[in-house]
């Protein structure tokens, strides 16, 4: 949550930068679409190796780590005197947000039986969305009460606060988490078989079977469907203020409140994702229809409405209208999430830290590419029917998906994945 409250308030702030800094022109959303978007190069590329450190550090490690230096960088945002400082504090605030995720997921695998796995997910996209809505809500106010530079310094000291706390409280497995609460007799079975995987990911360095993961159409339809959603999903966190302030001319605050209720709606929306896929699962026993038909069939309800709310003149309509596709969009998102898992073999950390990458990549390419996009199109309309268009494209991916069995089934180079981790019995 804090992580996207860091990320996603330059957003609202930008104008506001551009303002200070003399950039108020085409050219000016150009070099300020550098500086939001170049955060998603260092975030993508370094999404396989902090995974990897990650995995062979702990999660109590790395995750306070990463905190703490995303936070720093935040912080450091605020001291920027012109696009040359941002685009550096942005660079390795890509770099440290990096490992979060692939850590997050690895902590559900370990702590999480596969039934109960959306859930978990979708409190971690929920949060991810919560963070968002509130980062863009307050810092509209924040920016016109306190200025832009106390703003960030304001969300540093936050994530510090966090870093700190959280290292003290977790611990990476359940039977290490409880030790001090456990009898003399080492406390019950089931925890044995919960810390499992922990444990033999600690004794023995399993190779990575990049070729086989690489070449299997799962992971091209896996990655392309996040490549769609996350180019959508970032319009939220990026231009979507000054979509709202230059087409319907509103205010800065304004626009941040108006920009918080689809980011809501995502928070809402992953949710209940996780509780509906985790449902459909338990009671269907299939993917096709848990993963593969509740994702596809929530992007192509997200893109129709979309398409619906450019009709709308009416700013507050067209918002709400949107904010309903957000919310069917991020039904559909603890599925993206959980087919890693899913379908990750004993690569899980793997095949999300590459499914993350792709996403970003495809959210770099949407920051970079609007003001491009203006400059073609001459009004931000058309980005409203490009972000509809991006849903499209991620339903079609899940359509193309076989979820059955793992990535490893559909390869087209065989290889001996690492045999399955112990599940934590579902009754325990």
């Amino acid at each position: 949550m804090i992580a996207y409250i860091c990320r996603n308030s330059l957003g609202v702030a930008e104008y506001t930068i551009r303002e200070e800094f003399g950039l108020l022109t085409r050219e000016g959303e150009k070099a300020m679409g550098v500086v939001m978007g170049i955060f998603f190069l260092t975030y993508a590329l370094g999404q396989i190796p902090t995974g990897a450190l990650g995995t062979r550090w702990g999660s109590r490690t790395s995750i306070p780590l990463c905190a703490a230096g995303l936070s720093i960088s935040t912080g450091i945002m605020g001291l920027a005197n012109g696009l040359g400082l941002l685009i550096g504090a942005r660079l390795a605030n890509g770099v440290f947000q990096a490992g979060l995720f692939p850590c997050c997921t690895n902590t559900i695998a370990t702590w999480f039986p596969s039934k109960l796995r959306a859930v978990p997910t979708g409190c971690l996209g929920a949060s991810m969305s919560l963070g968002g809505a509130v980062g863009v809500f307050i810092t509209g106010f924040l920016v016109v009460g306190i200025g832009w530079r106390a703003t960030f310094a304001a969300y540093s000291v936050l994530g510090l606060a966090w870093a700190i706390g959280f290292y003290l409280w977790f611990r990476d497995t359940p039977r290490a988490f409880l030790a001090k609460r456990l009898p003399a007799d080492g406390g019950p079975q089931w925890l044995d078989s919960a810390t499992s995987r922990s444990d033999t990911e600690k004794q023995a360095a399993v190779p990575t079977p990049w070729l086989a993961i690489y070449s299997s159409p799962a992971t091209w339809w896996i990655c392309s469907q996040q490549f769609c959603r996350a180019a959508g999903q970032i319009f939220f966190g990026s231009w979507f203020a000054t979509y709202l302030q230059e087409t319907h001319e509103v205010t800065v605050v304004k626009s941040g409140i108006l920009n918080s209720l689809p980011m809501i709606a995502l928070v809402a929306g992953a949710l209940s994702g996780g509780v509906l896929s985790d449902g459909l699962l338990a009671m269907t026993g299939s993917r096709v229809i848990a993963r593969k038909w509740l994702a596809a069939g929530c992007m192509a309800t997200c893109a129709l409405l979309v398409f619906g709310a450019y009709f709308v003149s009416d700013p507050l309509t067209a918002v709400l209208i949107i904010s309903l596709g957000s919310f069917c969009a991020a039904v559909g998102g603890p599925c993206a999430y959980t087919i890693t898992i899913d379908m990750g073999g004993g690569h899980v950390g793997t095949l999300f830290g590459t499914m993350n990458m792709v996403g970003n990549l495809g959210a770099l390419a949407f920051v970079f590419g609007v003001p491009w996009f203006l400059d073609l199109t001459g009004n931000w309309d058309s980005v409203l029917l490009l972000f509809g268009f991006l849903y499209v494209g991620a339903g079609a991916f899940w359509l193309l998906l076989k979820p059955e069995g793992d990535i490893f089934d559909q390869s087209m180079v065989s290889a001996e994945p690492e045999p399955p981790p112990a599940e934590v019995d579902a009754e325990a």
